[in-house]
């Protein structure tokens, strides 16, 4: 899973910080018995670069032992990572399996691969897929019906449109984000997942089976349905279908842990440096709730890279996998495609399919090499020194990949005009699909809005993507709006409709989430600078009062303001600290809840006080505002005053467009 870009906030569960221009493909109706789809080749290439011909390493116990004893520990060091675990699966058996660093920091226990269990997070969600795909093997289900058929409650149509198990197997369901309950703390009075499911069905912002956004609500609702359509709880269903035909005795999705389980468990750290932190409870729970050692994880990966055999174990029927790893979602050329599940994390030419997952300490992904029969896993127990965990697994991936599976980077070029025009088309202020939209957390989006740069020279930057240590990288156009990154091999492809780009991804999240213009009503170019310089000039406005008064009281000054002026003085300081207080509370709500998700099922009560205040205090300040400058601008006051008057009231009419845009105004404890 991984905690929210943002979003690396709610990046939580999800691959987690996570597809010319040619409308998405129609999903093909599937009948309850799958066939099998045509393979999906490998990235074709435009005018393949010449390459020295890389020699691949022997890919064998030797020498990745070698390699990643040389890798893994400096990486950690390096990181303030406390433990990790990688995994290599090669022709149906285990290749390697290690432990590095410790699973228990203050006991100074180390991570051993069979039996210390990691939190993979959103790698979770293959096994709900995988669920899923056992009862649409069955009959029981049909990828392409109403999900509605299947459930208790009722989700909305969007635009008269029900969603389907396709739909939410390749998030394009069109559901905003949900933060509340994705992350929580062992209690007594924890709620059930279908309890979270039924409390608020987040909005879909997008018409289904369009616009790839990133769900743990709707992974959990495919897991819902599994229970509802088997007849057994969730988690009885994947011991009995799933961990036990795959040998998997340390693995589950209980929360919390078994008491025999209990021992086994990895402790979760911001940073090795940093003191523990508790056992993480998924309110999703098939979103992201499994617990299980490397050794176990390799099992899995065998079973998918053998089409669903592990030993004498079947647990999808060879057509049925390959369904799953070959049915392809295209919606932007070159890049990355969610498959129904699994999505794709193709490199060196070759094809690979995987997932990532983060819940807020741990840190993982999964790759199989689908046409090698090469698996790789690793997981680590902490964030690391400036989110080092995401750097160790990208580059682990890419260097593995190197190494033993190499392969030429994409190919091709365009002209130097072409390369400035399109970089000036794509230059822009973009919003992330995968956000809150109709909730009070939507406020991220202002400040974590993407923004595309022109660097004047035929490439772009993107500001969502640097390097390890924080350069802002180049990408460079190697055919008509697909770029690649420099000094890489990942691609950014942009869809263009009437000359304009209408949508842009890249190749790490590119299968579940999508960059598309920010309105213009809310976009940052103009009103974060607007928002920015209300809040000063409000602040300086409330600072002022108590200076004033003190000085004037120091020097025996007398009030110089009096009758309506001196009212309205008044007034419009009152109302600038009300609102400044008001935005304070905000503030400070967002942050707890988004530096520690376990905080937003405790915040219901100054959420509604900050509901209750907020019509008052930005509506209210408006009126003041706008009351205080036609009363200064009809006395004879200095032009000075009489421009700071006009000022404030702009100021408030800014923040009041920021609450109204953004759900500071609203009612409801559920995000």
């Amino acid at each position: 899973m991984r905690p929210l870009l943002l979003l690396a906030a709610c990046a939580a569960l999800s691959i987690p910080f996570a597809q010319p221009m040619a409308e998405p493909t129609a999903p093909s109706a599937t009948p309850t018995s799958p066939s099998v789809p045509p393979a999906v080749p490998p990235p074709t290439q435009t005018e393949p670069i010449a390459e020295p011909a890389v020699t691949a390493s022997p890919l064998d116990k030797a020498d990745v032992d070698a390699w990643l004893d040389g890798f893994m520990p400096y990486a950690l060091q390096q990181g303030d990572v406390a433990g990790a675990v990688v995994v290599v699966v090669k022709d149906g058996q285990i290749l390697m399996q290690k432990g590095y660093g410790y699973a228990d920091v203050a006991a100074r226990r180390t991570v051993d691969p069979a039996r210390t269990l990691f939190r993979p997070g959103s790698v979770s969600k293959l096994f709900t897929w995988t669920a899923v795909m056992q009862q649409v093997e069955q009959g029981k289900l049909d990828l392409d019906t109403d999900v509605n058929t299947y459930l208790d409650f009722k989700v909305p149509a969007r635009d008269g449109k029900p969603i389907t198990l396709r739909n939410i197997m390749t998030h394009t369901a069109g559901f905003e984000e949900q933060a509340k309950s994705i992350m929580m703390v062992e209690s007594d009075d924890l709620p059930s997942f279908e309890e979270i499911l039924k409390r608020w069905i987040p909005k879909r912002i997008f018409a289904p089976g369009e616009t790839p956004a990133y769900s743990n609500y709707a992974t959990a609702l495919a897991g819902y349905i599994v229970e509802r359509v088997s007849g057994m709880p969730f988690d009885d269903y994947l011991d009995k279908n799933l961990f036990q035909p795959l040998d998997m005795q340390y693995s589950t999705f209980r929360q919390p842990l078994p008491e025999r389980l209990k021992p086994y468990m990895s402790t979760g750290y911001a940073a090795a440096s940093l003191p523990a932190k508790p056992f993480e409870v998924v309110g999703p729970a098939p979103a992201g709730s499994l617990s299980s050692p490397g050794a176990d994880m390799a099992h899995f990966m065998i079973a998918h890279l053998q089409n669903g055999r592990y030993g004498e174990s079947q647990i999808l029927k060879p057509e049925t996998a390959q369904l799953m790893h070959g049915t392809a979602l295209t919606i932007l050329p070159r890049v990355n495609r969610m498959l129904l599940g699994f999505y794709e994390t193709n490199y060196n030419g070759r094809r690979v399919i995987g997932h990532g997952g983060d819940t807020q300490w741990f840190h993982s992904y999964m790759h199989l090499f689908i046409d090698d029969g090469v698996g790789l896993f690793v997981s680590v127990n902490s964030v690391g020194k400036d989110g080092a965990a995401g750097n160790i697994r990208t580059q682990l991936f890419h260097e593995f990949a190197d190494r033993y599976l190499p392969g030429p980077a994409p190919g091709g070029k365009v002209d130097e005009q072409t390369a400035a025009e399109h970089a000036r088309m794509i230059a822009g202020r973009y919003s992330n699909s995968r956000r809150m939209e109709t909730t009070f957390l939507s406020l991220l989006n202002l400040v974590g809005e993407a923004k595309v740069i022109d660097n004047g020279d035929g490439t772009i930057g993107f500001s969502m993507v640097v390097s390890p240590s924080g350069v802002p990288l180049k990408w460079r156009e190697i055919e008509p709006f697909v770029w690649k990154k420099e000094g890489g091999k990942e691609l950014l492809s942009a869809k263009v409709e009437n000359g304009r780009v209408v949508r842009f991804s890249f190749d790490d999240v590119s299968p579940f989430m999508m960059f598309e213009p920010s309105a213009a009503a809310k976009s940052a170019g103009w009103l974060l600078p607007a928002f920015v310089v209300g809040l000063l000039s409000l602040f300086l406005t409330a600072i002022a009062w108590p200076i004033s008064a003190l000085t004037r009281r120091h020097y025996r000054a007398q009030y110089a303001l009096a009758g309506l002026d001196a009212k309205a003085h008044r007034f419009v300081r009152i109302a600038s600290a009300v609102v400044l207080i008001t935005l304070a509370g905000w503030i400070f709500l967002m942050i707890r809840i988004m530096g520690d998700f376990n905080m937003a099922g405790r915040m219901d009560g100054l959420i509604l006080l900050l509901q209750v205040l907020a019509p008052f205090a930005f509506i209210g300040g408006v009126a003041i505002g706008v009351w205080n400058a036609w009363v200064v601008l009809r006395s004879p006051r200095s032009w000075y005053a009489k421009a700071w008057a006009v000022l404030l009231a702009l100021s408030f009419v800014a923040v009041l467009w920021v609450s109204l845009a953004f759900n500071l105004i609203s009612f409801g404890v559920n995000f």
